[in-house]
């Protein structure tokens, strides 16, 4: 048995849960120097440390335990915490003062409930093992992707928040997704009925299946899936997996068992000081029940939590009073919004509604009976207008007086409300809480820059919805207090990356040091606008990235037409079309691998890596590769990368397009498009979407009639879903449109700037990307399809260029009087065959490249 007793003059403060909540409670007790009062202790039932929930969906794009923790590995024990993770408190003995565990007693002077919830699955008769699934924590997840193994469809139980995002995970799995809901509403809780079914009508188009008003009844043995649910009234859906997300209830077990005072509907009964009955107990989260309501986002747990660590440390209390439920939200690629009063119960409300349903767009402003205040609102479809009807509700600013205007479309949702008009106490980050008066505090304390006013403050690091209202309220006070708000590129270029592209466009420019003498100031530039100037100039006019001129200009990797690994040796990457080789092919790869003793890796590009080449090796490998037929794959550069594809109509049953064929044609096209970052393409023959194009930069999906063409999504930490652009494109159309698509990103987003990020920060949003692309609503469809086809006709192989080039090899030399390799550098083996010695015969010496 284990027990602790007080240690000195140090209180012994227990929190149990170490989820997102009971994390942010130990990160405010820490910065408030808790440690000097507390020994303090948590536990976990799982076995990660804290992590991201809000991101959960992210698990299935890439994303590990680790990329998702909320904190560095070392926190706890760097701030003295003792962390238990995997051990599970069974029991609290308020009597002897401690918390039982399968490993010991511990005791507490103050103990902390963050239990969190537990997803509800209702009692279904048949339901059990893959038909008994949920969507709550990384281990759920995982028993998900293993049930999704050789499984074809997949069904969520639970239309609501949770339930749309465990649908998603289906879909990014390979399955075909339903969703089943008892309620006749998707999110009954967010949302009135028109915008339920505006969210129904833009699932349905992303090829979800939408149940409503359906009660499982039981679950049987199905016949062309593995299960079949029964519903109420005969119907039935057949399935080979069913995930449960109907709703959560609080993790209060531990509570009931020590005799806390427990809320009718669940949860911990606490005070407005998150005390529970019991003086030394206080819960916080979704285990704590306040005022008979328990809070399900993570902006109140982390309210309570700040609230109670200032308590415990003797500040002066702060009561907690309830929180607001307003969320803005992205599920499967829909924008989603709900703020106050969606509902309009308040007495007397009244209601503006606008209705797109030729778009599914939907968005409704409650207002008070006086029509002076905003109450609430519902948005689906664009959360432009989310940000300034939300200042609205909660500051209580006066309408306009013409209400309606705030919902109606702006083309860049609704007119601005302009940072002067927020008070100091309007709240700009709901997560950690921050106000427009703490981010000006920040300002005034020294933080010049975006990146240091959330470090100070913590704005925009929680779920990321206010980033653009802190950027806006940022620029403003930089201006308000005389300082001009700088978007140079850097000392020695005063524009934009946008204005340069336009000063190189209009004005013929094809050299650095023309640019530089014309538009510029100073000689010789430096690591920001050199790489920049020279992607702008590769955009434009696609000359080999290896002439003389241009060299100066790129990063290592394109330097040297690779990429550089940790190890100091580079990466070779052939285009592989689509994904589509032909055995010979593969056969040349493999002995390419062998001969130089490369390790190789199917990536999920569809493509095959070669690891470990030494510098002088590269020109040998790119030889034999060229003359293979291959080309480079421009895995260095901020480029087009991949189009992946699945089989499509040409082997797939469910195919209704040849996805390979026009996989092929976008990769042809598009290869050596230089970009302000790395592009990626996907096509798919169905709506089964093997292919993944929701989550690409250019995504296509196939349907009977042609194509649906999807933009500006991309994988990576922080993953963004594609948004719905066009649908049944034919051929020539899809084409045309990506054309343009993707020659106005190239001309106006800023360096190093993705897509996604591009479009979040287009004025104007997908709406007036659609006015520009598709309705020319700036007449440049012409001009930028005429760019295109300019870069398309400069098009060829930076390889096989360069080893036409005596003068380009040398830069691929290790010594310039010396044609082998350095004798002091030494490589770690990949392979446990010995590494071959280069073959020296095949190295031109200088005189022989000369």
């Amino acid at each position: 048995m284990k027990a602790t007793a007080s240690s000195g003059q140090r209180e012994r403060l227990v929190i149990v849960g170490n989820g997102m909540v009971g994390h942010h409670c130990v990160e405010q007790l820490v910065s408030r120097g808790a440690l000097q009062r507390f020994e303090l202790r948590v536990f976990g039932e799982e076995r990660q440390r804290a992590y991201d929930r809000v991101h959960l969906s992210e698990y299935f794009g890439g994303s590990c335990a680790e990329t998702l923790a909320l904190c560095e590995h070392d926190f706890y024990d760097a701030n003295g915490v003792h962390l238990h993770l995997g051990e599970a408190v069974l029991e609290i003995d308020r009597e002897r003062r401690e918390v039982v565990t399968a490993e010991g007693r511990y005791g507490y002077d103050q103990l902390v409930l963050a239990t969190g919830s537990y997803p509800f699955v209702p009692p279904i008769e048949g339901s059990s093992g893959n038909a008994r699934l949920v969507y709550r924590t990384l281990d759920d997840l995982d028993g998900i992707r293993a049930a999704a193994a050789g499984a074809r469809r997949g069904v969520v139980v639970g239309g609501g928040l949770l339930g749309l995002e465990a649908a998603n995970a289906l879909k990014s799995l390979g399955l075909e997704a339903h969703v089943v809901e008892f309620a006749p509403r998707l999110m009954p809780v967010q949302l009135d009925g028109e915008g339920g079914a505006a969210l129904k009508a833009q699932i349905e188009a992303l090829g979800v299946g939408v149940h409503l008003a359906r009660a499982t009844q039981s679950v049987s043995a199905g016949e062309t899936y593995r299960y079949r649910m029964n519903f109420d009234g005969g119907e039935h859906l057949e399935t080979d997996l069913i995930v449960f997300s109907a709703g959560i209830r609080p993790q209060d077990a531990l509570g009931r068992g020590c005799g806390l005072d427990i809320a009718a509907r669940g949860g911990v009964v606490i005070d407005n000081h998150c005390r529970s009955s019991d003086p030394r107990i206080f819960a916080i989260g979704e285990c704590a029940s306040w005022n008979g309501s328990v809070f399900g986002l993570v902006a109140p747990g982390y309210s309570m939590a700040r609230n109670l660590a200032g308590l415990l440390m003797g500040e002066a209390a702060v009561a907690f009073t309830g929180a607001d439920m307003s969320t803005k939200l992205k599920l499967l690629g829909v924008d989603v919004g709900s703020i106050g009063d969606a509902h309009g119960a308040t007495p007397g409300a009244r209601s503006y509604r606008f209705i797109d349903e030729a778009n599914s767009a939907y968005r409704r402003l409650v207002v008070d009976a006086s029509g002076k205040h905003v109450l609430g609102a519902v948005l689906v479809g664009d959360n432009s207008y989310y940000d300034t009807l939300l200042q609205y509700a909660q500051n209580g600013i006066a309408l306009p007086a013409d209400p309606a205007a705030l919902i109606l479309p702006q083309g860049g949702g609704a007119p601005a409300l302009g940072a002067d008009a927020l008070p100091d106490s309007a709240t700009i980050c709901s997560c950690h809480n921050v106000s427009k008066g703490a981010v000006c505090a920040a300002i005034d304390s020294g933080c010049s820059d975006l990146a240091a006013v959330k470090g100070c403050t913590k704005a925009a690091t929680g779920c990321g919805g206010c980033a653009a209202l802190l950027k806006q309220v940022f620029e403003h006070e930089l201006t308000a207090r005389g300082v001009a708000v700088d978007k140079s590129l850097c000392e020695h270029f005063a524009y934009t990356r946008q204005e340069l592209y336009g000063l190189v466009r209009v004005e013929g420019i094809r050299t650095f040091s023309e640019l530089l003498e014309r538009h510029g100031k100073g000689h010789l530039g430096c690591d920001i606008c050199k790489p920049a100037v020279g992607n702008i100039l590769a955009s434009c006019w696609n000359q080999p990235i290896m002439d003389p001129a241009l060299v100066p200009l790129q990063d290592t990797n394109d330097t040297f037409m690779a990429n550089m690994q940790k190890n100091g040796t580079y990466s070779v990457v052939p285009r592989i079309p689509g994904g589509e080789i032909t055995p010979d092919k593969l056969i040349v790869i493999g002995q390419v691998a062998k001969k130089y003793d490369l390790y190789t890796k199917i990536t999920g590009g569809q493509r095959i890596d070669l690891f470990g080449a030494q510098l002088h090796e590269l020109p040998l490998i790119w030889g034999e590769l060229i003359e293979a037929g291959f080309e480079t794959g421009h895995a260095y550069g901020k480029s087009t990368r991949t189009v992946k594809s699945c089989v499509g109509s040409t082997w797939c049953r469910y195919g209704v397009q040849d996805s390979v064929a026009m996989a092929l044609r976008l990769e042809d096209r598009y290869k050596g498009l230089r970009s302000p970052h790395k592009l990626k393409f996907a096509v798919s023959g169905c709506t089964r979407e093997c292919a993944e194009a929701q989550s690409k930069d250019i995504g296509v999906i196939a349907t009977d009639k042609g194509w649906n063409l999807y933009v500006c999504g991309n994988g990576g930490m922080r993953p963004r879903h594609a948004e719905l652009f066009a649908t049944d494109l034919d051929d020539e159309t899809l084409v045309r449109l990506i054309d343009r698509v993707l020659m106005f990103y190239i001309r106006t987003a800023d360096k190093l700037q993705r897509t996604s990020v591009w479009r979040e920060n287009l004025e104007g949003g997908l709406d007036y990307l659609k006015q520009v692309i598709i309705d020319d609503s700036l007449g440049l469809a012409n001009e930028l399809e005429a760019q295109m086809q300019h870069v398309v006709d400069q098009y060829e192989c930076e390889w096989a260029n360069a080893l036409n080039d005596p003068e380009k090899l040398k830069r691929f030399r290790t010594f310039v009087n010396d044609r082998r390799a350095d004798p002091d550098v030494h490589f770690v083996r990949e392979r446990e065959q010995r590494r071959p010695a280069a073959p020296l015969h095949l190295i031109p010496t200088v005189e022989e490249a000369v």
